[in-house]
């Protein structure tokens, strides 16, 4: 029983029915190793472990009466940023350092509904806004491939706790690679749904049209177990789709490699900042793919240049809009000894927020001003139109598109990027959201310091069945995804 934080879920789903271990049995193992293991990697702000046992005794019931769902009694880790009902809900900020949610997110609700053990909230980015999970207002999380690099973000937490293997599953939101660039660095499998896809209600809003929740997992068929569970329409989220949802484990061998035509934008390849040993691993991974049957085709993505600057437009104006309810009024943190109505607003914003949101609340302010309105935001929603226009014209050739999921491996703790470098850094995640496409990473290899490096790929509309697919058959023909950090072989 010490090594059951090897087994896949769907090992973990058979064991569980078959009586080879109980959910509780289950729960108390990952229990113990985030006790032992955590204090290093800094992935968990909050650990429940008393609701997760209680939660693990109604699995275990429920699977003895032979009424349970095939994922009941399987712990799991929400990203701090999915509210969770008589749980701390941070985001990450000081500015809800003190919030417990009266109620579930969707995405929380669905979980608890199929039976899943929540074993706590994971560490983030403040609000979701950084590449680093060092924005955070209780630290930064490390790599578990090396502690003194960071996670990813700006669900780094959630990369980091499944990398350590001190949670199966996570979940995780992505607004402009959040979920893929930490399942990049951190050696795992993230999918970023198509825009709609999971219930945005009860997920902490940085930027509306850009948010959306997915799984990270080790393998393609890992998240595919709880994209069954978190995937549908949600009535109380007026942006989720009403359209039916696939059976994701079912359809892992839908797609057929053989035939595949996969796009390579030429663009994408010759970005200055992109790192040898990535663009290595990565032409590597598309040979392989080439091995099993897929075809290459390289194509033109033009707006390449015009990502970056645009997401750092709309993102912000977003996030300025959404956190304006952060006043020190209704919830949240709240300055003390205020002199007057204007002290509170000033000084509970300037003392809440961290650097980088008081950054992008200032930037989406300033966009959306009188007479800077027309000039950036709505020329920015323009050109969000043409690179979603730019991809639809790429997708009329290819079925899906590749690129790195990130232009380098995890930087150092502490390395003091520039925000520019920062920004840079998410070249290859942002028009994804931008343009509301679904796209997943894959681990395929590490650099010359034994970092992992990740593909991405990107597919049409409601095309996460697809993506699921051929990574899951890439991952039958490869073992990166079973590879383990040093950390995550110790035992409790």
């Amino acid at each position: 029983m010490t090594d059951l934080h090897r087994l896949s879920i769907r090992e973990l789903s058979e064991g569980l029915k078959t009586a080879q271990f109980s959910s509780r049995e289950l729960t108390e193992h990952y229990l113990k190793r985030i006790a032992h293991i955590d204090p290093k990697v800094k992935s968990y702000v909050t650990v429940t472990a008393e609701q997760a046992l209680a939660e693990a005794d109604a699995a275990d019931a429920a699977l003895k009466s032979g009424n349970a769902h095939a994922l009941a009694g399987i712990p799991l880790a929400h990203k701090d940023i999915f509210c969770t009902q008589g749980i701390k809900t941070t985001a990450g900020s000081k500015m809800l350092d003190n919030f417990i949610s009266p109620y579930d997110a969707t995405v929380v609700a669905k979980a608890k509904a199929a039976g899943l053990v929540t074993l706590g909230k994971v560490n983030m980015d403040e609000f979701a806004m950084g590449s680093t999970s060092e924005n955070s207002y209780v630290g930064a999380t490390s790599n578990p491939w090396a502690l003194d690099h960071v996670p990813g973000g700006s669900s780094g937490g959630s990369a980091a706790a499944v990398a350590a293997d001190l949670a199966p599953i996570a979940t995780g939101t992505d607004t402009g690679g959040s979920i893929r660039q930490p399942a990049s660095f951190c050696g795992l499998t993230g999918l970023k749904p198509t825009y709609g896809r999971v219930s945005r209600f009860g997920m902490i809003a940085y930027a509306s049209s850009l948010d959306q929740g997915g799984p990270m997992a080790r393998s393609a068929e890992d998240c595919a177990y709880l994209m069954n569970v978190i995937a549908g329409h949600d009535a109380k989220d007026s942006t989720s789709i009403n359209k039916e949802v696939d059976d994701y484990v079912a359809n892992l061998n839908g797609t057929t490699v053989k035939g595949l035509r996969i796009g390579i934008p030429k663009q994408y390849f010759n970005v200055a900042g992109l790192d040898a040993d990535v663009k290595a691993r990565v032409e590597e991974s598309l040979k392989k793919l080439e091995e099993m049957g897929a075809t290459l085709v390289e194509i033109d993505l033009n707006m390449t240049e015009a990502y970056v600057p645009t997401y750092y437009l709309i993102a912000p104006a977003e996030a300025s809009s959404n956190l304006s309810r952060f006043d020190g009024v209704r919830y949240g943190y709240r300055c003390e000894n205020p002199v007057d109505l204007m002290d509170l607003y000033k000084r509970s914003r300037s003392e809440g927020f961290g650097a980088e949101v008081q950054r992008r609340i200032l930037i989406g302010t300033y966009a959306l001003s009188a007479g800077y309105y027309d000039a950036y935001y709505v020329k920015a929603q323009k050109v969000r139109r043409l690179i979603q226009q730019d991809f639809l014209k790429a997708f009329e050739n290819v079925d899906v598109i590749a690129a790195p999921s990130a232009p380098t491996t995890a930087y150092k703790i502490g390395a003091n990027l520039s925000p520019t470098e920062m920004y840079l850094g998410d070249i290859y995640t942002l028009a994804v959201n931008l343009a509301g496409l679904p796209a997943i990473n894959a681990p395929v290899g590490f650099d010359k310091d034994s970092l992992p490096v990740g593909l991405q790929l990107i597919g049409n509309y409601w095309s996460e069945s697809q993506l699921l697919s051929i990574v899951h058959q890439y991952q039958q023909n490869t073992d990166w995804h079973t590879k383990r950090a040093a950390i995550a072989e110790e035992n409790a």
